[in-house]
């Protein structure tokens, strides 16, 4: 495999771098003919829905007119069962997908399409005990050879009754029907006693037949058929691959010198790991920023088992190492891109790192609900383009259900403190939470919420912001302390604790520069990103997507909780921080 030793960071490290079937979908009951149903999960959006069924979302839309404005965890979706042949289209198998009922098994499901229990089992790779279970939906392939009834052309032995007449001889009866001496006293012992006339004998005639056999299966426990997916291999040797854009082809420019900096942050978790006992193989390729030097690049890939690979930067860089990494069974990360959640829905072996934010409201509502029981809940307007709406209804609908009232202020500059009085409370702690994350909604707000608090201690005031406000903390840090403001977001480093000072210094003094102002840091993104898939491939060895869900780690900056998509998809990083600064005692502290 061609080799790039980028710097000399790789010899400080001291690291080796290497570089058709028809088939009728059966009418389930309490679902209509040609729907199905789907019950939202956390984090699901009606477009992440319709990317994962392969449907238009605006059906989904028609089908639940009130999915237009926000969709609950635990809603059954109607959703439209896609049309198929059972022939495959463009060489990519097509399914059809069932409800699971309550009181089904899986069996019984296989049974009813016709299928063996293994096939439903590796067409929903994802599937566990807990997941299979009534509301939930599995997919159906459309055609699995193995399940297949198996015609085939037989020699058949069937037996008929033949009375021997006057003057026949055991020569002429074997010659007649074709069958050895040997072969008739088998079927008849008394012709050890000698033929005789009006004696009835059995005859083994031999026929081609077509003959149809249907496999036979048994009925297995849903736990025993994955049980041999779940076996925990513990390891201290680990092979990984990185597919990084270093450079265009033919140039020495860097395309992104955040992609530097992720792979040296990488390299300080190798080293890292390495220095606690674990051999650790690191295969580097560079793909450029095109999709012919990526698929030349795994051309080039000769290792075999390997455990991970990291890296992707566009499109079609992604698509061709995810199908890559499903067919040869590697996990396959994707360290930037938060553009690929079609794959993520249907490609097992994807872990997509970068969750776009509205998969994550879902979480972060009932977070809310639980840090501020007591609060009064005020949601204020502050009539911004960017306003961040879905969050605000899904934050409304997730109130509503819990039946816990909330008060909505509209932003009036000249009316605005007393509009703000009017809505808070005297007796209860306040959460105010702005719609926008902009830096002009924060500033528009701040100053008379200060005053509010310094000239009527009454009030008491919680400020819980966005992930923008990370960038406003230089400038807004005072404020932020006085309001006790809290801000959610996917990752966050506070440069102040020992862990981070520690890392900062090692990345200066090792490469000999600063580590970037900017935030996210993607220098402590990839060692973040190291010390967590190496620890989980340690820990739980290759097949550890089986228990990812289970493992947390501890993180400079950047968290990982992955969870599957579905019973069949990838893994979507559902980490979300709050980030509070308390001022009781003037510290930052990043709560999980």
């Amino acid at each position: 495999m061609k080799s790039y030793g980028l710097y000399l960071a790789v010899l400080m490290l001291g690291m080796n771098v290497q570089a058709s079937y028809p088939q009728q979908t059966p009418v389930v009951e309490g679902q209509e003919e040609g729907l199905f149903l789907h019950t939202v999960e956390r984090g699901q959006t009606v477009y992440s829905i319709s990317l994962m069924y392969g449907v238009d979302d605006e059906e989904i839309y028609r089908l639940n007119p009130s999915s237009r404005e926000v969709i609950k965890a635990g809603e059954a979706l109607k959703i439209p069962q896609k049309e198929h042949s059972g022939e495959k289209v463009d060489d990519e198998e097509v399914y059809v997908y069932h409800t699971i009922q309550s009181g089904e098994t899986l069996y019984g499901v296989s049974r009813q399409y016709g299928l063996l229990a293994e096939d439903l089992s590796d067409a929903n790779r994802g599937l566990t005990p807990q997941t299979f279970a009534a509301g939930k939906t599995i997919r159906i392939p459309s055609m699995k050879i193995r399940s297949l009834p198996v015609t085939q052309t037989k020699t058949v032995v069937r037996e008929m009754k033949y009375k021997i007449r006057r003057k026949e001889t055991m020569y002429s009866i074997c010659r007649q029907f074709n069958v050895t001496s040997e072969e008739l006293v088998a079927y008849n012992p008394q012709l050890k006693s000698g033929l005789k006339a009006g004696m009835e004998l059995t005859i083994p005639v031999r026929t081609e037949e077509v003959v149809t056999e249907i496999p036979e299966q048994k009925e297995l426990d849903i736990a025993e058929l994955i049980s041999f997916r779940r076996k925990i291999e513990q390891t201290d040797a680990a092979r990984i691959i990185m597919l990084l854009p270093f450079h265009k082809p033919d140039a020495g420019t860097p395309l992104d010198a955040r992609v530097i900096e992720f792979y040296e942050g990488f390299l300080m978790a190798v080293d890292s790991m390495r220095n606690s006992g674990m051999t650790i193989e690191l295969y580097v390729e560079n793909i450029g920023n095109d999709a012919g030097t990526a698929r030349k690049a795994l051309e080039n890939i000769e290792i075999e088992h390997a455990d991970l690979i990291i890296g992707g930067m566009t499109d079609e860089q992604i698509e061709l190492i995810a199908d890559y990494a499903e067919r040869n069974e590697i996990k396959y990360v994707v360290p930037f891109s938060s553009r690929c959640e079609r794959l993520t829905m249907e490609n097992p072996s994807v872990f997509q790192v970068n969750t776009l934010p509205q998969n994550l409201y879902s979480y972060l509502a009932p977070r809310i609900r639980s840090l501020f029981p007591r609060h009064r809940i005020i949601l204020l307007n502050t009539n911004d383009n960017d306003a961040k709406k879905h969050f605000i209804n899904v934050l409304k609908a997730d109130l509503n259900d819990s039946h816990i009232p909330f008060a909505e202020v509209t932003y009036q500059e000249k009316t605005f403190q007393t509009d703000m009085l009017g809505a808070m409370s005297s007796t209860e702690p306040n959460l105010i939470i702005p719609c926008s994350g902009s830096l002009d909604a924060l500033l528009k707000i701040k100053g008379t919420l200060r005053s509010i608090i310094e000239t009527k201690p009454e009030y008491a005031v919680t400020l819980f912001g966005h992930p923008e406000w990370q960038s406003y903390v230089k400038d807004c840090l005072d404020d932020f302390y006085a309001l006790d403001a809290r801000f959610y977001a996917p990752s966050y480093m506070n440069a102040t604790t020992p862990e981070a000072k520690q890392f900062t210094d090692k990345y200066t003094t090792l490469y000999r520069k600063p580590l970037p102002p900017s935030s996210p840091k993607y220098a402590v993104l990839g060692f973040d990103m190291g010390m967590y898939f190496l620890t989980v491939v340690r820990t739980y060895g290759r097949n550890f997507d089986n228990y990812v869900q289970l493992h947390r780690n501890s993180s400079i900056q950047s968290g990982f909780r992955f969870e599957r998509v579905n019973n069949w998809g990838g893994f979507l990083n559902t980490n979300l921080y709050i980030v509070h600064f308390n001022k009781k005692d003037y510290t930052i502290h990043r709560e999980e």
